[in-house]
């Protein structure tokens, strides 16, 4: 088991409970899914910067990206309907957590002058979305062999209904949020 999904099951579902007083078991927030987008202007002009970043992405994940095409044509972008744009990754259960856990306590830490996580990216619904400038600041990736450095935008899907209880299911995960 995912060492943080063994920490949610004992310490953080509990204390979650005793602090937004929940009439059913059921309305503990949970982590659903983690998705991770990247968009690649580039790849219009050369489809091996898409190969290497998928490459890079499915390295940082564990699991294969998918190739996200254009909708519609966009001449100022030069951009046709049906080229490639960029990268997409849901991760879900044991890898969702495995990932969740690098981010926090490896990469994160190596991000240059970093002060925590915005607490404004919340929406809504009980997600959050926060952008990473680039990926090397994962371990995975082997610095002498990135062509280009590329960032991403990772989004944090919960079942929870109000930003407060996003807010507190990530901090009991160990999401270091910046201080006022």
């Amino acid at each position: 088991m995912a060492r943080l999904l063994e920490k949610y099951k004992k310490e953080i579902s509990p204390k979650l409970a005793n602090d937004f007083v929940y009439k059913n078991v059921h309305q503990i927030p949970v982590l659903q899914k983690i998705v991770i987008n990247m968009g690649v202007k580039e790849a219009v002009l050369d489809i091996k910067i898409l190969d290497q970043l998928a490459e890079e992405l499915g390295l940082i994940t564990g699991q294969k990206p998918i190739i996200t095409r254009a909708k519609k044509a966009i001449s100022n972008f030069k951009i046709r309907q049906g080229n490639p744009v960029g990268l997409k990754i849901t991760l879900r259960c044991k890898r969702m957590y495995e990932f969740l856990d690098r981010l926090i306590s490896v990469a994160m830490p190596r991000i240059k002058d970093f002060r925590g996580v915005s607490t404004t990216s919340f929406d809504d619904h009980g997600n959050y979305s926060l952008g990473i400038n680039e990926q090397v600041i994962f371990p995975e990736v082997d610095y002498d062999k990135i062509k280009k450095v590329q960032g991403m935008d990772i989004t944090f899907v919960t079942s929870s209904q109000t930003k407060e209880e996003t807010k507190a299911l990530l901090q009991y995960f160990g999401m270091p949020f910046r201080k006022k």
